[in-house]
């Protein structure tokens, strides 16, 4: 089974992702930096944006959990399409 089989019609994490993917981040102000030019490239701003909007809905203020929760929670996984920041 996959996780798209996984994760309900009616699931929250749907909205988090349609509502992300919906908006112009830099319209209103999240635009990308670059720091450095070597090591690997950032994750995509929209990918936190889901993170912190999940652990906001579901209680979830440390950024240690967060990250837990990204490795070990299904909706999680369905909604960041299984990259684990």
């Amino acid at each position: 089974s996959s996780l798209e089989d996984t994760i309900s019609q009616d699931n929250p994490v749907r909205f988090i992702d349609a509502f992300v993917n919906s908006i112009d981040l830099e319209k209103i102000g999240f635009t990308p930096r670059v720091l450095k030019t070597e090591g690997r490239p950032s994750f995509d701003t929209k990918v936190f944006l889901k993170i912190y909007l999940y652990g906001y809905l579901n209680g979830i203020r440390s950024s240690r959990r967060l990250e837990k929760e990204c490795l070990r929670n299904i909706e999680l996984q369905w909604l960041l399409e299984a990259i684990c920041p």
